[in-house]
């Protein structure tokens, strides 16, 4: 049997029967059955609400809708459960670009860590003054209205409704990428205004 339909797979994968998830998916994908009344339910699938195959629908598609995203294999890695957590979206109607499968994870570094984290690449300095510096503009540089940097600049306004205006210029932020050579590939980039 060849299933077309995307929503209609994920349907009888879920325990609904051919038919009725054929008459389900027809012309809706999963949100907009998940958005529908018991009504709309019943007379798209021609069953009445005391049918046990309706109630039995009813349950797969309530158990769809508390689901917070649905997987697209058994495995989950750590470096994805880990952004799960993390890449929370800000809203039913917003899309959140740090949800996608193929943005990396991105994190913004706290201050008093950016030192220990760049480390490795001996980016101090002497500031002239007998004190060191971090030389942060030896850093790729990434927008400040870089989809992923907004997405994480109203996380943290979110959080901290005191945070002054122009807070993510010049702050650093990871990105951890998976790769299939080296498991995980960490990245750091410097958040700047403008070119």
């Amino acid at each position: 049997m060849a299933v077309k339909s995307s929503t209609k797979k994920r349907l009888m994968e879920e325990g609904i029967k051919e038919e009725l998830a054929h008459k389900l998916a027809d012309d809706a994908n999963l949100d907009t059955i998940k958005k529908m009344s018991l009504d709309d339910v019943a007379t798209k699938l021609g069953l009445k609400k005391s049918d046990t195959e309706f109630e039995t629908v009813m349950n797969v598609i309530r158990a769809l809708s508390a689901s917070k995203r649905r997987s697209r294999g058994k495995r989950v890695d750590i470096l994805r459960q880990a952004g799960d957590e993390v890449d929370i979206p800000l809203g039913d109607s917003r899309f959140n670009v740090l949800n996608h499968e193929l943005t990396p994870h991105h994190e913004l570094v706290p201050i008093d860590e950016e030192e220990d984290a760049l480390a490795p690449w001996e980016l101090l300095t002497s500031d002239g003054n007998g004190g060191t510096r971090l030389r942060r503009e030896l850093l790729p540089k990434i927008l400040i209205t870089d989809p992923a940097v907004q997405v994480i600049k109203e996380m943290h306004e979110a959080e901290d409704e005191e945070l002054r205006a122009g807070w993510l210029n010049n702050r650093i932020v990871r990105v951890i990428r998976r790769s299939p050579s080296a498991g995980t590939h960490v990245a750091y980039r410097l958040v700047v205004e403008g070119t």
